[in-house]
Parts: C-alpha cells; sequence; structure tokens
C-alpha cells in the first residue's frame, strides 16, 4: 500500500534538470536530518599520525666472530623500522596539544602529524601514560582547530556518538553508532580501564582518533576493538574524555601520571575459601594484608576484610578494585564499603602515592651484591602480581654471576612467598642457615636459583 504513492512521486523528481537532481532540502516542511555541518567543523581537529621506530635485529649468525670474519662483516647491529599509523585530536588550539594512544606513538623515533588540510607536521613527544593507554604529543600551533572536551561523565547508554579517525590509512573516515555501554574494562594490555562502548565501527588506525557527541563535543578516544575474527563487529571501545583531560593535566604538570592507592593488598575470593571464612558471596576483593602506615591502616582495614565497593562503585573482583583505585588521583577522599564479621561497614581514607623502596641486594646477602631490589610498580600489582622487582643487575657483579637479570621477579626465599621489599629483608633476615634459595619468574618461566 505504501509503494504506490513513492513510485507516483518519482516522475516529478527525475523530471527536474541535471542541477536540481537531489535530494529535496526539506520534506514536508521538515529539513532532512544530517551530521553533516557538526563533522565539517569536527574534522579539522582529528590528525593522521604515522610513527617510525628503529629496532635493532639480531642475526645469531653474525654475533659469532668466526661468521662476521668469514663474511668480512664489522658486526655492527642491524636495524629494521617498524611503522604504525593511527589517529589523534587536537585539544588545545593555541598550544598544539594532541592527544593520541599511547601504543601508537610507543618508542617512536620519528612522529608526523597529518593535518585534515594536507600540512604535515612534526610531533613533539610530551608524555604517556601506558596504564591508561594516553599519550600527549605537541605540534606546531599554526591555524589549527581544536575540539571541546566533553563531561563525559554525562553520557548514558543510547546517546548517538560518532566516531572519526584514519582506518587502515586510508584517510578521514566517519563512522556512526550509539554508546552501547559505559565503565567497561577487562581488556587485556590496559592497567586502569573504564571505557566506554560503542558500536560505530572503530578499525585499525582509528586508534586514538575522536568519538564525538551530535554536538561536535570530544567525549572519548578511540582506543580497540573486540574482534574475534579481525573484522568488525560492533564492539569498539574509547578511553572517557574526563579520564583523557586528568592524564593530560598531570603529564603536563608532573611528567608523569600519579596515581593514589589504598595500601592493602588483596585477593579474589574462591568457592572454597568463601565458606571458611564465614562468606555468602564470592564478590569482594579479600583484604590479605594491610601496609603499615597507608591509608587503609589509618582507615582501620583489616586482614579478611572484604571490601564491596569504593566510593559507591562495586567491588566484584580483586582486579576491580585496582582498576577504582587507578581512576582516582593522589588526595582523592573515598569511602570503602566492607564485610567484616558478617556486618556491612563504611571506612573513609585518603588516596596517597605509593612509596616504591629500593635498595643494593648486597646489603641483604653478599651473593646480590649489584642487584638493585624493589617493590613492585602499581600497573603490575593492579595485574594481581606481588614480590620484588630486580630494576638492574650490575655488570660482573656477585648478583649477575649467581644469574640474577633485571626484570627478573623474586617471588619466594628459601620456599617462603615474599610479597615486596620488606618481606624479603625480614625472610632472609630470619633465615636459619646461610643458604639461600631463590624462587624467581622470569617471563613466562619460574625456577629456583641458589645464592652463593
Amino acid at each position: 500500500m505504501t509503494i504506490r504513492p513513492i513510485l507516483r512521486a518519482l516522475p516529478l523528481l527525475f523530471a527536474t534538470s541535471a542541477a536540481l537532481a537531489q535530494l529535496p532540502a526539506a520534506v514536508d516542511g521538515q529539513p532532512l536530518p544530517t551530521l553533516a555541518p557538526m563533522i565539517e567543523r569536527t574534522q579539522p581537529a582529528v590528525v593522521n599520525i604515522h610513527s617510525q621506530t628503529h629496532v635493532k635485529v639480531r642475526d645469531p649468525f653474525f654475533d659469532d666472530p668466526f661468521f662476521r670474519h668469514f663474511f668480512n662483516s664489522p658486526g655492527v647491529p642491524r636495524e629494521r623500522v617498524q611503522q604504525s599509523l593511527g589517529s589523534g585530536v587536537i585539544v588545545d588550539a593555541l598550544k598544539g596539544y594532541v592527544l593520541t594512544n599511547n601504543h601508537v606513538i610507543d618508542g617512536a623515533d620519528d612522529i608526523q602529524v597529518t593535518l585534515a588540510d594536507g600540512r604535515t607536521l612534526k610531533g613533539k613527544f610530551i608524555g604517556s601514560d601506558p596504564d591508561s593507554d594516553v599519550a600527549l604529543l605537541q605540534i606546531p600551533a599554526e591555524r589549527l582547530s581544536a575540539l571541546t572536551l566533553a563531561d563525559s561523565e554525562q553520557l548514558r547508554v543510547g546517546d548517538f556518538v560518532v566516531a572519526l579517525g584514519n582506518p587502515f590509512g586510508i584517510g578521514q573516515s566517519v563512522t556512526s553508532g550509539i554508546v552501547s555501554a559505559l565503565g567497561r574494562s577487562g581488556l587485556r594490555g590496559v592497567g586502569v580501564q573504564d571505557f566506554i562502548q560503542t558500536d560505530a565501527s572503530i578499525n585499525p588506525g582509528n586508534s586514538g582518533g575522536a568519538l564525538v557527541n551530535l554536538r561536535g563535543e570530544l567525549v572519548g578516544i578511540n582506543t580497540a576493538i573486540y574482534s574475534p575474527s579481525g573484522g568488525n563487529v560492533g564492539i569498539g571501545f574509547a578511553i572517557p574524555a574526563k579520564l583523557a583531560r586528568e592524564v593530560m593535566r598531570q603529564l603536563l604538570a608532573y611528567g608523569e601520571v600519579k596515581r593514589g592507592s589504598l595500601g592493602a593488598d588483596t585477593q579474589d575470593i574462591s568457592a572454597g575459601i568463601a565458606p571458611l571464612l564465614g562468606l555468602k558471596s564470592t564478590q569482594g576483593a579479600l583484604v590479605t594484608r594491610v601496609q603499615p602506615g597507608s591509608p587503609a591502616a589509618a582507615a582501620g582495614l583489616r586482614e579478611g576484610d572484604v571490601i564491596t565497593a569504593l566510593n559507591g562503585k562495586a567491588v566484584n573482583a580483586s582486579r576491580e578494585l585496582g582498576n577504582l583505585e587507578g581512576l582516582l588521583p593522589i588526595g582523592t577522599r573515598v569511602a570503602i564499603t566492607i564485610q567484616r564479621d558478617g556486618a556491612t561497614a563504611t571506612l573513609q581514607a585518603t588516596l596517597k602515592p605509593t612509596e616504591l623502596r629500593k635498595l643494593d641486594g648486597g646489603k641483604l646477602d653478599a651473593g646480590l651484591a649489584g642487584a638493585e631490589l624493589g617493590d613492585l610498580p602499581d600497573k603490575l600489582r593492579r595485574q594481581g602480581l606481588s614480590g620484588v622487582l630486580v630494576h638492574a643487575v650490575t655488570p660482573g657483579s656477585r648478583a649477575e654471576a649467581n644469574g640474577l637479570r633485571a626484570n627478573d621477579l623474586v617471588a619466594a626465599v628459601n620456599q617462603a612467598e615474599v610479597r615486596d621489599l620488606a618481606e624479603l629483608e625480614a625472610r632472609i633476615a630470619k633465615r636459619r642457615n646461610p643458604q639461600l634459595l631463590l624462587t624467581i619468574v622470569r617471563g613466562r618461566s619460574a625456577f629456583y636459583m641458589l645464592v652463593e
């Protein structure tokens, strides 16, 4: 029934001259909906980023002196160039600041930024935060356009959004969709997560590009997609503008991002542990240790408490607690909801920076001399790791002779677990015999190491 009126109208449309052969500006007095005016305003602030990284290539043959002599090779390390394509967003036209993803420019030796008008400018690296995958660049501030950062906390599921970027390096493209979900986490490779999920197509090269609302305001930085097949399946993720703004502020102020911590170690609650502790649920983060002098200690948190919420946001697992901590700046006052002895209580604490201690292993044992040992950084702790990190090993030292390498993780001493440097010191000081057997985690391997 609805087809006939449309068919009768077609001759009227096609009967017009070639110059007027287009859709009408209005139907029944109402203008046709279009995103074109908003896109025209925002596109000049979205840039393409091309980065190059020189990587040394090791060749087992040319590492051998015999082969170098035989092939008359001087043994100069060879290099290969890794190239990366991505996108970025100008957020300050007067100072030339550009937000992008850390993984777009990580380790780059040369960064070129191409504007929508075709100009290519050299990008200056200001700083980055691998935990949130945000990086800040600066380009010469000449005839630039910038996007206004919106309050991303006002976003709602169902809001229309538009993604702008440089997919596959083919040039600027625009896709549209809605906000599918908020507060997403659990993605691999990113420590601090509070993602906006959208079904606007985000493809390789879109990383670092803009996610805007229909007013053309920046609500997020496009970052990743969920793709079992390698193609777009309508599940993309963007870093909220509020988080990107805070990262940029700290990078400009301190050159790094300083995050607060409660100073408590936690673990997940398994179905086997719950009944032994008198718990009716496995949801929450079980407190296994409260660091002396920490905000958690000052708040009255105890071992055996179960943290179920932080500032009203539910905590279902230990990783979620670490993520919520990482999203809050130093000095933030937080309400900790806990379960203790079957009752619910709320504690108050103020987040402080984690104090990472380091010392020369020779102060603990002569066999560790030359190894710089220290506490784990927050990024590794939020991943559920514990132990003592070997930050550096002096060439020719006793520690090197015993087999220690930089980035080794000391997980136990004489088969007794250590969670940080203080525990390592205590275990070594209280040992009953001079033998020192370390449990080392190196990459994906774990092994014993006898220190002599």
